[in-house]
């Protein structure tokens, strides 16, 4: 198969036009603290800090709001980084033998830019 070299003048006249690409946002979703009788407060609060890197007062105030409310809103992520969190938050509490628990909830997604 012969291959066609184009040149400058070849295209002379004729009108190029350019596909317009739309852009989807990513699904996102919320990871949600749950609240539990057993796990230790300083352990969740450690445990904010260190999978989620929230600051201690931050931590602090996402564990005492499911402590009272029951669940509580660690952030909002896309697919992978939230379960990718909540895999760690799951394989550091059973190591440590706590039932701390976090799930997924689904909170936008597919609107174009």
């Amino acid at each position: 198969m012969e291959e066609k070299i184009i040149k400058p003048g070849d295209l002379e006249g004729d009108l190029l036009t350019q596909e317009k690409i739309n852009l989807k946002k990513p699904d996102m979703y919320r990871v949600v603290l749950l609240n539990d009788d057993y796990t230790p407060r300083d352990f969740v609060v450690w445990i904010l800090m260190r999978v989620f890197y929230k600051n201690e007062t931050e931590s602090t105030r996402i564990m005492l709001e499911a402590h009272t409310a029951g669940k509580s809103t660690v952030g909002v992520y896309t697919y992978d980084e939230a379960t990718t969190k909540i895999a760690q938050v799951d394989k550091i509490a059973k190591q440590y033998e706590h039932p701390l628990t976090c799930v997924l909830e689904v909170e936008s997604g597919g609107e174009e830019e």
